[in-house]
């Protein structure tokens, strides 16, 4: 590790990133970023994965979720605050649970490049190449916008420092109390549809009463009142991450600057390719998609690479096999960690996995499916006897029409009336949080009636 440096990633290969056409314009958007402040810190980033080695014990519970792809046009206060408000819904939902504490993670402020399954797509005739993120290139169909653009990588930069900055506020200012959370939750199972998961509801107003009677409540605790809150994305875009890596003077350890945790997608993991030689250098915790190709020499090598020193809390294993499939695939992974004796924290990705093409034409996620997949990853680490960590959706707090099904029912036919994300489709806020409702149950399901822990 003492020999890495940040720039050894450029004699790998490389794949799902773009091919600049403009050196010149390149070369300075990177030296104006190396310039710039990191979006995080080392201390954060070390409280993260002290976090994350709680979860891997079952000390704790991991709930990771925000956008599929960030966009520029989408982007406001508003849409950041819906997302956050959701996330701190569910993890009050995991945390009754689970009776364990949630570790908070968006995907966000950050989240803005994806890799596509094709170089290029046709529409009517016309061939482009693909839209890969804003921070790359435009999301219209045309020539123009589709050529990749250095200078997006400033606007990127400038999005996700702002989003930080709010959500840092969020955080601590009061937004977060856990009564005014719990407030809007008691909302949702309010509606008639919504009403089975009235019970559970109640049962955390009941707790919440009784801390409150005892002396424990917002007033006098600050952890009712405030929750720490990580970020995270996919480090695709590699000029980006290293521009924005830094040595932390504490340590002279190496930091990726761009967010708390970064992960590793299931088209970059190549053992000796330029997205695992990046993220095996910096210190911060690092996901690595593990999807139906995964091997298990593979993933021998990439917890060897990626977490040599066995350090728990670093390594994330995101399981995303799709509904029906997880049987076929975790039981020989987790077999192989454990040949291995290794510290990893498993978490559930439900979503890319569940990925179909609806009788309208759009590209969905059934909800039926997100759901039996997370309890097939449940079953299966009950059965083996290890930890199922956590779960990681794509989702967000607008009230879109991309994911059918939930109690509020989107139908294909209803697909086109708020359908806008600009990637793949993303549970809406309702179908989110009965999601974590059902999570919830599981969890209940699997673990002591002891005392609520903190959030």
């Amino acid at each position: 590790m003492s020999t890495w440096q940040k720039s050894d990633w450029r004699q790998k290969p490389r794949v799902q990133m773009p091919d600049y056409t403009d050196t010149a314009a390149l070369n300075a958007v990177e030296a104006q970023l190396s310039k710039y402040p990191p979006l995080v810190f080392a201390g954060e980033a070390r409280s993260l994965k002290q976090k994350l080695a709680a979860v891997s014990r079952g000390e704790a519970f991991l709930l990771q979720g925000g956008d599929c792809a960030e966009s520029f046009s989408e982007f406001s206060a508003d849409t950041i605050r819906d997302t956050f408000k959701v996330l701190l819904q569910m993890a009050v939902v995991l945390t009754y649970g689970a009776k364990l504490p949630v570790v908070k993670v968006g995907r966000m402020a950050g989240q803005f490049a994806k890799p596509r399954s094709a170089p290029t797509e046709t529409v009517n005739g016309v061939e482009l190449p693909s839209y890969r993120g804003d921070i790359i290139n435009g999301f219209d169909f045309t020539e123009e916008a589709r050529v990749p653009d250095p200078q997006r990588m400033l606007q990127a930069y400038t999005q996700a420092a702002a989003s930080l900055n709010l959500l840092r506020a969020f955080s601590k200012g009061g937004f977060a109390d856990i009564h005014r959370v719990h407030s809007w939750t008691l909302g949702f199972t309010d509606r008639d549809e919504a009403r089975k998961y009235r019970e559970m509801a109640e049962r955390i107003s009941d707790t919440l009463a009784f801390m409150s009677a005892a002396g424990v409540d917002g007033g006098n605790s600050n952890k009712l009142s405030t929750v720490d809150f990580y970020t995270s994305h996919e480090a695709l875009l590699l000029e980006y991450e290293e521009a924005l890596c830094r040595v932390d003077s504490t340590t002279g350890q190496n930091v990726a600057g761009s967010g708390h945790m970064i992960w590793i997608g299931d088209r970059t993991r190549q053992p000796d390719g330029a997205h695992v030689e990046f993220a095996r250098g910096v210190i911060n915790p690092i996901g690595l998609k593990c999807g139906p190709s995964t091997t298990e020499e593979d993933l021998k090598v990439l917890i060897e690479k990626l977490n040599p020193e066995n350090e728990a809390g670093r390594l994330t294993l995101i399981a995303r096999f799709g509904a029906g499939k997880v049987g076929d695939h975790l039981p020989r992974l987790i077999k192989t960690v454990r040949e291995l004796g290794a510290n990893v924290v498993w978490s559930c990705d439900p979503m890319h996995g569940n990925t179909i093409k609806s009788a309208t034409g759009y590209k969905t996620r059934p909800f039926d499916n997100v759901l039996g997949e997370v309890q097939e990853f449940f079953a299966i680490h009950r059965a083996e006897g290890t930890v199922a960590g956590g779960v990681h959706f794509e989702m967000t707090g607008k009230d879109v029409t991309e994911c059918t099904g939930g109690v509020r029912a989107v139908t294909d036919e209803d697909l086109s009336d708020r359908y806008h994300t600009a990637c793949d489709p993303r549970l809406n806020a309702s179908q989110a949080l009965e999601l974590a409702f059902l999570v919830a149950e599981e969890l209940a399901g699997q673990g002591d009636s002891g005392q609520a822990a903190a959030v």
